[in-house]
C-alpha cells in the first residue's frame, strides 16, 4: 500500500470518499467488499442496475478465477439464467459479456491479468467440459460461464455482435507495460475462443474511476424542435423532430442508445415482428412523404420541461414511455446509414409532459401502453398497489425502488432500498412458502397471474408489505456483514433464512398475511437470525454447499425439521 505522502489528489479523495460511505453503508462486512460494490456499481453505471442486480453478479471468494463480477447483457439489458429459455436477439444486437477485478489498493498487478488468461483458457473454450473444473472454481464462477455458453448457443443463428469486456479497479494511476503486455496476451486468448468478438481489457485507476463517481446522475439534455412547438402550458407540448436530431437525442458519444431514456418503458424491442418491419420499410422507402404521417410517434415524460429558445426544450430527466419499437427502427436506420443523418428532412411527433404526480405519471404510461398488445406483467409496476406501497414504505424509512434506480440516484442507503423483485421474493418464501422458487425465478416473479392476484390483488394491507420487506432486510442485512460466507453462499440461504425467522417465530409452516400484519418486527433480534443462520448454513454445508441444494424443493422441509415445525 502506497504512503499517503505519495498519493494523488484523487486517490486520496477516493480513499476519504469509499471510508466515509462504507462507515455510512452498515451493509458490508468489511471495507474491501464495499469497494468491490461500489467499483463495479460506478463501473457498470450506464447499465443501471439496481443494487440487488449488483450484488446477483459479484462471484468473487476462493476459486473466483480473478473473477470477482460477471455480467452478461444483451442490448445493455441484463441477463438473468431464468430468462435464457425465452431469450431472442433482433438484427444488430450486441452481447456484453463484462468480468470485472476489484482491488482497494494503489496499483495494478500481473497476477490479476494471470488468472484471468487461465481462466479465460479453461472456461471461455466450448470444447472444454466445465464439470473438469468444478474443483478448481466455485460453483459460481462454473454457473457463470456455463450461461455464457448457453446465451451464445441459444443465439447462434442469429447474426449478434459478441463484446468480451475485462475491467480491472484499483485505486493505482499508472500501469507497468509488463502488465499491460499480459493484457495484450489475454486478448489474444479470447480471440482465439470467438475470433469475431471485440475483446478489451480496461483498467480503471482513480482517476478515472473519480470521473465516474462525480458524474451528475441528473440528466439535463436539449431536444431541438423542427418548428414552434405547440402547448396549453409549461407541462406539455406537441413538437415535430427531425429523424436525424431524433436518433442524436436518443444515442450517446459513441452511438449506442441512451438506456436511461427507455428505463419506464414496458415493453422491450420486439425485432423483426410485421410492425417493426413496416416501420423500417417506411424508414428506408418513404423518402419523400413526411414520417409522422405514418406514424404514432413518441411520448416522452420529463421532471422539467423549460422552453430554452423558439425551437429548442430544455428536458431533466426524460423518459420514452411510448415509442420504444419506433425509436429502435430510427436507431437502426441511422446507424446503418450514418450518412443520410444531415441530409434527412423527415419528421417525428412527439409528445412531451411534465407529469403532475406519480399517480398521473403512471396512468400516462398504462394508458399509453394498454392500446397495444403488452403482456400484463410488464405493466405491473403501474398498479395502484406499487405506488401505495411506495408511499407507505417511504414514511417509514424505506424506499420501494418502482422506478429503477430512482433513490439508488437520489443517494439513499442501499440497504434501506427494497426492489420490486426482492419484496415479491419476501412475499414467495413467507406465504407461498417457496424460497427455493424466490431464489431461482427473480425476473419471472410477477408473470403468473395467479400468483400475483393472490400476493398483490387480493391483499391490500400495506402494513403486510411493510413487514414482510423489513423482515427481509433485516435478515439481509445480517448476512451481508457476515464475513464468514461468500457472496455465493449467501444468496444461496437468503430466502430460506427470511422464511426461517419467521416460522420458527410462530412456530408453524403456513404463515399468513395477518400472521406477518401481527409480527413483533422490534423484538426480532440480531441472535435469533444468527441462532437460524448457523442451522441452516450448517446444513447447507453438510449437504454440499451449493445451489442444487437450495434449488431441489425439499429443502424447505429440512429448514423445517431444524427449527422444529
Amino acid at each position: 500500500m502506497a504512503k499517503k505522502g505519495s498519493l494523488s489528489n484523487n486517490q486520496l479523495l477516493l480513499t476519504e470518499c469509499i471510508e466515509q460511505e462504507f462507515k455510512e453503508s452498515s451493509g458490508f462486512a468489511s471495507i474491501d467488499l464495499f469497494f468491490e460494490h461500489f467499483a463495479i456499481s460506478e463501473l457498470l453505471k450506464n447499465y443501471g442496475l439496481t443494487d440487488d442486480e449488483v450484488d446477483g453478479g459479484i462471484v468473487g471468494g476462493g476459486g473466483d478465477g480473478g473473477c470477482d463480477g460477471f455480467y452478461l447483457f444483451l442490448n445493455e439489458e441484463l441477463i438473468l439464467p431464468d430468462q435464457i429459455e425465452n431469450l431472442s436477439a433482433p438484427r444488430g444486437s450486441t452481447l456484453t459479456l463484462c468480468i470485472a477485478q476489484t482491488k482497494n489498493e494503489y496499483r495494478f498487478k500481473e497476477d490479476a491479468i494471470m488468472k484471468w488468461k487461465t481462466i479465460s483458457e479453461n472456461l471461455m473454450n466450448m470444447s472444454s467440459s466445465l464439470t473438469d473444473f468444478s474443483k478448481r472454481y466455485n460453483e459460481q464462477i462454473i454457473d457463470s460461464f456455463k450461461m455464457f455458453r448457453d446465451v451464445i448457443t441459444k443465439l447462434i443463428r442469429n447474426p449478434i455482435k459478441l463484446r468480451i469486456q475485462y475491467y480491472y479497479v484499483t485505486l493505482g494511476t499508472d500501469v507497468h507495460p509488463n502488465v499491460v503486455q499480459q493484457a495484450d496476451e489475454l486478448k489474444a486468448i479470447a480471440k482465439r475462443c470467438y475470433p469475431s468478438a471485440i475483446v478489451d481489457v480496461s483498467f480503471i485507476g482513480a482517476d478515472a474511476l473519480m470521473d465516474m463517481y462525480t458524474t451528475d446522475t441528473e440528466i439535463r439534455t436539449e431536444l431541438e424542435l423542427a418548428y414552434q412547438p405547440i402547448s396549453l402550458s409549461k407541462k406539455e407540448y406537441v413538437v415535430l423532430v427531425n429523424l436525424g436530431t431524433y436518433y442524436k437525442f436518443i444515442t450517446d458519444n459513441s452511438n449506442n442508445l441512451r438506456k436511461s431514456f427507455f428505463e419506464a418503458n414496458v415493453r422491450d424491442y420486439q425485432g423483426k415482428n410485421s410492425v417493426n418491419s413496416s416501420i423500417a420499410d417506411t424508414l428506408e422507402h418513404c423518402i419523400t412523404e413526411d414520417f409522422w404521417w405514418f406514424n404514432n410517434g413518441v411520448t416522452i415524460l420529463a421532471s422539467e420541461i423549460t422552453l430554452m429558445t423558439t425551437t429548442s426544450l430544455q428536458l431533466v430527466n426524460p423518459e420514452i414511455v411510448n415509442g420504444l419499437q419506433t425509436s429502435r427502427e430510427i436507431y437502426n436506420y441511422f446507424y446503418d446509414n450514418p450518412a443520410k443523418l444531415e441530409e434527412e428532412k423527415r419528421h417525428l411527433l412527439v409528445r412531451i409532459i411534465m407529469p403532475e404526480s406519480e399517480e398521473s405519471r403512471d396512468n400516462i404510461i398504462f394508458a399509453t401502453n394498454n392500446q397495444t398488445n403488452i403482456p400484463k406483467s410488464s405493466l405491473r409496476v403501474t398498479d395502484p398497489i406499487h405506488l401505495q406501497i411506495e408511499m407507505y414504505f417511504k414514511s417509514r424509512g424505506l424506499y420501494y425502488d418502482r422506478r429503477k434506480n430512482y433513490y439508488k440516484n437520489q443517494k439513499k442507503k442501499a440497504n434501506d432500498i427494497i426492489g420490486v423483485s426482492f419484496l415479491a421474493q419476501c412475499l414467495i418464501s413467507l406465504i407461498l412458502r417457496k424460497p427455493d422458487f424466490a431464489r431461482a425465478r427473480p425476473s419471472t416473479l410477477l408473470t403468473d397471474e395467479d400468483t400475483y392476484k393472490m400476493l398483490y390483488e387480493d391483499n391490500h394491507d400495506l402494513e403486510v408489505f411493510y413487514k414482510a420487506a423489513k423482515i427481509g432486510q433485516m435478515v439481509r442485512s445480517n448476512l451481508r456483514l457476515c464475513a464468514d460466507l461468500t457472496s455465493p453462499e449467501k444468496n444461496d440461504i437468503l430466502f430460506y433464512l427470511i422464511y426461517s425467522v419467521v416460522a420458527k417465530r410462530l412456530g408453524k409452516k403456513s404463515i399468513t398475511f395477518e400472521d406477518i400484519k401481527s409480527f413483533d418486527i422490534n423484538t426480532l433480534s440480531t441472535e435469533e437470525i444468527d441462532e437460524m443462520r448457523d442451522l441452516i448454513y450448517t446444513k447447507y454445508k453438510e449437504l454440499g454447499g451449493n445451489g442444487q441444494v437450495v434449488k431441489d424443493n425439499t429443502f424447505v422441509g429440512i429448514v423445517d425439521s431444524l427449527i422444529g415445525i
